[in-house]
Formats: C-alpha cells, sequence, structure tokens
C-alpha cells in the first residue's frame, strides 16, 4: 500500500531529528548509517550496507531497466565556533529546525529518502530506483559514493540532493587544487639578496590574478581560478628558499579537469602538481526528461559554483534539494520544516512525471 506523502514528511523529519543528534563527521559516520538503516527497517525497505554507505533498490526492480540514482548525504562538517546553540539538539522555532547537518544534506537526505518510499512499492515505472544515502561526501573521501559505483549497476541518471531551494542545478563545476611552488635563494635577513622568494612571489600572484581562461560556459560561466593559501619561512631573520601555494579551480563544464591541468603547467610561470583530476564539472542536458518535469512544475534551472558528489558520476546528474545553500556550514545551521515538506512534495512530483508520465499520483 502506497503510503501518503503526510505520514512519510513526519517520519522523514523525526529521522532527520536523529540523524541531527547523531554526530557524522566524514568518515565517521557509522551511527547515522544505523539510524538511516533502521528507517528504512521500519518502512519495510530492505537495504544494503558498505562501509558507512546505505543503499535500498525498488521493490518492482526488472532487469533491462535504465537505473535512476537517487543520493544524498549523511555526513556532515564539524561545527564552527561562532555556533550559540547546541549543534546536536534539533529544536524547532519559528519554523526553523536547527542543528548541524540541517541544511547539508539532512534535509534533501530525509527528502529523498521519503520519496523514495513513496516510489518503492510502485509497479510498472521506467525506471529501476537505487537510492544511495553516501558518507564522506563533505571531504571528499575515498569510502562515499565513488566507492559505491563499482558495486551498483550502471546508472543511466540522478537526482543528487544539495540545497538549492528546490530549483534544478543542471550544471556545477568541477574542481582542481594546485600545490604551487615559487623558488628562491635563501638567506641571512641581514645581507642582501636578489632572489627573495617571497618578493619572485609578486609576479607570480599578479600573473594568477589576472589568468583568464578562454572558454566560457552558457551555463556555468567562467572558469575561476582562486589563491587562496600562501605560505613561508620559519623566522624573522631567514629568507625562505620558497614559497607555498595552493590554487582552487572551479572548472566550467568547456574543459575537462586534464586540459585545465594542461594549460596552467604549460603557462604558470612556477612549478605547480594538481593534487587530483577526478572531481571533473557535470550536468544534464536542459531538455532531458527530468529536467522538463521540474520545469513543468515551474522551477527555474541555473548553474551551480559549488561542488558536491555528482563530481563521481559520468552519466547526466541533477542537483535538486530543499534548503538553500548559503547556510551550508554556517553557524545555528538550519532549514524550514515548510522547505522539506515541500521538497518531499515536489520530488515526488517531478519523479511521477519522470517515471509514469502522468500527473495521477500527485
Amino acid at each position: 500500500m502506497t503510503k501518503t506523502t503526510s505520514e512519510l514528511t513526519e517520519r522523514a523529519i523525526g529521522l532527520l531529528k536523529e540523524l541531527i543528534a547523531t554526530p557524522s563527521f566524514s568518515g565517521e559516520e557509522e551511527q547515522t548509517a544505523m539510524r538511516i538503516a533502521e528507517w528504512l527497517a521500519r518502512e519495510k525497505i530492505p537495504y544494503k550496507r558498505q562501509g558507512n554507505n546505505i543503499y535500498a533498490f525498488n521493490k518492482d526492480y526488472q532487469e533491462g531497466k535504465p537505473l535512476l540514482l537517487l543520493n544524498s548525504h549523511h555526513d556532515t562538517v564539524r561545527p564552527n565556533s561562532a555556533y550559540t546553540r547546541d549543534p546536536y539538539q534539533a529544536t524547532v522555532s519559528n519554523g526553523k529546525l536547527y542543528g548541524l547537518g540541517s541544511n547539508d544534506a539532512g534535509g534533501c537526505l530525509v527528502s529523498l529518502m521519503a520519496a523514495f518510499a513513496y516510489w518503492y512499492p510502485q509497479k510498472g515505472l521506467s525506471h529501476n530506483i537505487v537510492l544511495v544515502a553516501s558518507a564522506e561526501e563533505e571531504n571528499s573521501g575515498p569510502n562515499g559514493l565513488n566507492s559505491m559505483l563499482e558495486i551498483l549497476p550502471p546508472i543511466d541518471v540522478a537526482i543528487v540532493g544539495e540545497p538549492t531551494l528546490m530549483d534544478l542545478a543542471i550544471a556545477e563545476k568541477g574542481l582542481v587544487i594546485f600545490d604551487a611552488e615559487v623558488h628562491g635563494t635563501p638567506s641571512h635577513a641581514a645581507h642582501p639578496n636578489d632572489d627573495n622568494s617571497i618578493y619572485n612571489c609578486i609576479p607570480v600572484l599578479d600573473w594568477f590574478r589576472n589568468y583568464r581562461f578562454e572558454k566560457v560556459s552558457e551555463v556555468l560561466g567562467e572558469v575561476k581560478l582562486t589563491v587562496t593559501q600562501i605560505n613561508a619561512g620559519t623566522q624573522h631573520n631567514v629568507v625562505p628558499a620558497k614559497v607555498d601555494l595552493v590554487i582552487d579551480v572551479r572548472v566550467n563544464d568547456c574543459y575537462t579537469n586534464r586540459e585545465i591541468q594542461d594549460l596552467l603547467l604549460a603557462e604558470a610561470p612556477c612549478k605547480l602538481k594538481a593534487r587530483s583530476l577526478r572531481l571533473n564539472s557535470s550536468s544534464i542536458a536542459a531538455d532531458h526528461p527530468l529536467v522538463r518535469a521540474g520545469i513543468g512544475l515551474g522551477r527555474n534551472t541555473y548553474g551551480s559554483p559549488t561542488l558536491s558528489d555528482q563530481a563521481a558520476l559520468s552519466c547526466p546528474s541533477l542537483k535538486l534539494g530543499p534548503g538553500d545553500s548559503r547556510r551550508s556550514h554556517s553557524a545555528d545551521e538550519f532549514i524550514f520544516v515548510e522547505e522539506i515538506e515541500q521538497g518531499i512534495d515536489l520530488y515526488i512530483r517531478i519523479l511521477d512525471e519522470f517515471l509514469t508520465g502522468t500527473n495521477e499520483n500527485s
């Protein structure tokens, strides 16, 4: 028997309160994985566990059908020092549900789980469905969604739950982090030195500040390059041999990460090394049926500058969820209860159009 949205919403909010009360820093999500598994068991949905990732397939799974992934994460960052509330105490005040991970991405996760529970028993769907409540998203760790891709059947399309105000992020920038070195001649500060590594940084920093990548995306705009860290020296009277820089590059969908690497290695006026090339940009066609379903329900499309587990996927993927990304990682994090209610309803209705081509179940 199909569960009503009001029943699922009440139980989803209850789960979110449990998750908030359970610390789940990246790599330490054992207990939240248990809470998620217990919730699925109460909904009579069989599940499997791989590390701290919990996953489940729809009841009427049929070999040969394309596979739709519903994914969000249950790990959190650590609470910052500006919190005035207990980050692990789920409280509701003036319609806001407060707590660490409420907005990023607990509200998205429980809303997707409620939508999955709604569609779990349905027959005759156009796609099989797999739900993955994943770990290690916040630190892009090795044991999160990326580790599940070897276990799951090939995925044809995905919804990744992140706070987007339930608008449709049809593209997301990738990320490459570079470590850079600017060298010079070490010396005593009391003696002349025309090869000071710190002074040598001045034209290098100016080069990075003014560098522009040629290709501009219609959805994601320019590639954004930012120097984010600088470190040098051990004491006041020693000119250091080198200065270490960190360069953060947010990559649009006109480039692969390898192309970004090749360009900068060829042109940058200093030594560079990329930490990883695996976090590529991701997108879904604006006319994809999943996107059309959301547009038909009045949702807007946009390109997202922030990174998510979409970066692990090679299939078309849509980032979509309740909450506002500007609240993520903030002190006294919260999500409106109404956003969760609307999020569950919209997930179900978008999937109704996508999976059945009708609105009879909305």
